[in-house]
């Protein structure tokens, strides 16, 4: 069953799953990277699927829409770092460096998003290393190691052998977003869980932990927008 397109300006790719879970058509609009997926029945027509998601096509399209477009990263492009909109510009010598209003890669321009990329993990490993070192030791907790991904469903996790990992878009957030998160993490070692406790021991080593909160689940979604 090939991926069909709902027609107009522009065209929406449509994803058609088929579930032997699923007793009705439904519609799911990725915040992430835009997809639009239909889960629909396995012995339903496909056609009728097309014809439910014409009937949603304003709401499709307003959705899109309010979740903007992808920003390919490239020279020229803004993308945020610790919560401020730098415009990527072409660097000098062998390093990326951060200005007041750029960030400036060397080298050829078709390897600008891929170094820019290496470039703001390495930072954000950085970051969040320092942060949940003294998150660590306020909470008498050591961890054990420290890994780094461009994970989709969570911004970072801790396991019950002390390993934490993070997303390196974080390196993108204001920086007490980016703290608020390590800390969140660090307060794992101690409570592998969400209770009131768990709560406690963050707020006891990070502090008012409320608007970081907010503002993740508020802006976070934007920044799987930025393709490298």
């Amino acid at each position: 069953m090939s991926d069909p397109i709902l027609p107009g300006d522009p065209p929406i790719p449509l994803i058609l799953r088929r579930s032997p879970r699923a007793r009705r058509i439904s519609l799911r609009i990725s915040q992430l990277d835009g997809r639009v997926t239909l889960t629909m029945p396995i012995r339903l027509a496909e056609c009728e699927a097309l014809n439910f998601a014409r009937t949603k096509e304003d709401w499709i399209r307003k959705h899109l829409e309010a979740r903007g477009a992808d920003v390919q990263v490239k020279l020229g492009a803004q993308l945020p770092v610790g919560g401020q909109l730098l415009t990527v510009t072409q660097g000098l010598g062998r390093s990326v460096s951060i200005g007041l209003n750029e960030v400036a890669v060397p080298g050829p321009e078709d390897r600008v998003p891929k170094r820019l990329a290496a470039y703001l993990r390495e930072v954000a490993r950085d970051r969040l290393a320092g942060a949940c070192d003294d998150y660590a030791a306020l909470l008498g907790k050591p961890y054990n190691r420290l890994t780094m991904r461009d994970t989709r469903s969570r911004w970072g996790s801790c396991t019950s052998d002390g390993g934490l990992m993070f997303s390196w878009r974080l390196i993108m957030t204001p920086p007490e977003v980016l703290d608020y998160v390590a800390a969140h993490e660090v307060a794992h070692l101690a409570q592998m869980n969400h209770s009131a406790t768990f709560w406690a021991e963050v707020e006891r080593i990070y502090g008012d932990y409320k608007p970081p909160r907010r503002w993740l689940k508020k802006h976070g979604s934007d920044l799987h927008r930025y393709q490298f």
